[in-house]
Order: C-alpha cells, then structure tokens, then sequence
C-alpha cells in the first residue's frame, strides 16, 4: 500500500511541478508570443502574392523593431495582451503534456531512461501533446484572438473586453464549436511540438551524459533545452502559422463559404499561393525567440523542482 500511495504522489508531484514550470515559462515569454503572432499576421494573403512586397510592407519589420512597435503603439501592456489566457493554456495544455511524458514512455516499455529508443520518446511526447491540447484548446483559441488585437483608432471598441468576456462572446456568438475552432491544426502542432521539444531535450541530455560530456546539472539543462528549442522552433514554424490564422480569421455571423480559411490545407494553399514558403515561417525568429527562453525556463524550473523535493531528473 505503501508504494502504491508513493507512486500516486509522484504522479501527482509529477503533474504539478509540470504545470507550475510552464506558467512561469509563459509569463516570462509572453511579449515575444505577442510579437510572433503579429508577425504571422502581417500582410494575411496578399493580393499581390510576391514575396518582396509581402517582406517590404510590413508593419512589424522583423522581432526587434516590431517589439518597438508595439511598445510606442500600446504600451508595454500591448506586449502582455493575452497574459492569463496563456496562463490558463499553460496551466491546462502543457500540466498535461509535460506530465503524461514519463507515464508515457513508461507504457511504451522505457524503463531505463538513460537507454530509451528515440521512437519511444516521440512518441510518447506526440500523444500526451495531442491529448492536452485536444482539451485546452478554448484557452488558446483566446490567447490567440486577445494578443492579436493592435491599437485601435479613436472611439473604436476592442474585440473582446477581457479574458472571461471573451470566452463568454465566443460562446453566445459561434457556440462551442467556436470556441474549439482550430482545433485540428492546435492539435497537429501540440503533437508535432511535443514529439520534437520534450524528446530532443531528453535525448540530447542522455547523449550527453551517456558520452561524459557534462555531468547532470544546470550548465546541462541549458545546452539540452537550447538544441530542443532550435528544433522545435523549426518543425513548428508552419503549423504555428496556420493555427494562428485559422483561430484568428473572423466567421461572426458569416456562412462557412465565405470564411477566410475553410480548414488547414485551405489555409496551407492560400498561404503557399499568396506569400510562398516564406509566409509558413513569418514569426520564425520570435517563434525560435520563444520556445527556446520557454523550453529552457520550463525545464530548469521542472528539474529544480523535482531536486528539490526529491525526485528523480527526467
């Protein structure tokens, strides 16, 4: 009985310090979240469809001065727009990605940690990204709408007043289908994002400590979190792109034939047609700038926790 009831804690532990590792992660990476989703916003489907003009004519000319922008324009609360939806997302999606990882890979036959197959971690990472996010989806349906929202002219009303008025107009407005739309593509990149961040720090972490390189500690944790969020980063960058357009496009009271983007390979052609490949990675640098300050904030905070209250590294 005793060992059952310890395994519980852990579990419980386990999920706890995930979620609480990935709200510090969003709070301190959220002006960069607001900075990408701009950018993958800027000049949506040009009619031109040259990509010098699309590069020419943004607002946000790339993460430094479009940071500016922002700033001059709203403020620097302008750069926490959408702050507790993300913390909401985080406190929800990610508990549940980062903390069904291990059992995960447990049921996958992963019993020494130091020796798993890769195919085991991607795995398991894909599955438990795709099941948080599957759940989550609402919280980052309006991160995504608050944080896209710039300064508005004069006596012009925002979109949505705050976080809960926002999930409350979705809901009266587009029903529950509204506040799950999205959801494919969300889904896709939860999987595909949790497949490359969680395996490739915990692969390239025991490749490390498998050849003697480093031993387990904090210089360790952050080479390890710096190479899985250049992956991540990479592998991402196009389905982060349509999911923020799709979540993003208005359908308020409009029939589904004349919605913007009718599902993601819509989104994909359009996209691909108007702005080329370039337009599938609009926001590479904050998106990069992003995952890797979150992945290695994530993981630093998700190690020493688990330090300290005694369990094992991941």
């Amino acid at each position: 009985m005793g060992g059952e009831e310890k395994t519980l804690n852990e579990h419980v532990a386990r999920y706890v310090l995930s979620g609480t590792s990935c709200v510090c992660a969003a709070i301190v990476t959220n002006p960069i979240d607001v900075i990408k989703v701009r950018m993958q916003l800027d000049n949506e489907l040009r009619e031109s469809g040259k990509v010098v003009s699309v590069l020419r004519e943004r607002y946000y000319r790339g993460f430094v001065r479009g940071s500016v922008t922002i700033a001059k324009d709203e403020g620097i609360r302008g750069l926490y727009k959408g702050v507790f939806p993300s913390i909401l997302r985080e406190a929800s999606y990610s508990t549940i990605r980062l903390g069904s990882y291990e059992p995960m890979k447990e049921l996958l036959g992963a019993t020494d940690p130091a020796h798993t197959p890769l195919w085991k971690k991607i795995i398991a990472g894909a599955t438990s990204g795709a099941i948080g996010s599957s759940i989550a989806t609402p919280t980052d349906l309006v991160k995504v709408r608050l944080q896209a929202e710039k300064r508005l002219p004069p006596g012009v009303q925002p979109r949505y007043r705050s976080t809960f008025h926002a999930f409350s107009e979705i809901w009266h407005t587009e029903g529950l289908r509204g506040l799950y739309r999205g959801i494919g593509p969300t889904v896709k990149r939860a999987a595909i994002l949790t497949a490359s961040q969680i395996p490739s720090y915990d692969h390239t972490k025991h490749a490390i400590l498998n050849a003697g390189l480093m031993e387990e500690g904090f210089p360790l944790f952050c080479v390890s979190a710096m190479v899985a969020g250049f992956i991540t980063a990479f592998v991402t960058s196009p389905v982060d792109v349509i999911k923020t357009r799709i979540m993003n496009q208005a359908s308020k009271h409009l029939p589904r034939d004349q919605w913007l983007y009718r599902n993601s390979l819509d989104c994909l052609l359009k996209t691909m047609r108007s702005e080329g490949l370039f337009g599938l990675y609009k926001g590479f640098i904050p998106n990069w700038m992003r995952i890797g300050p979150h992945t290695i904030v994530t993981f630093l905070i998700f190690e020493e926790l688990r330090r300290l209250i005694g369990m094992k590294a991941l």
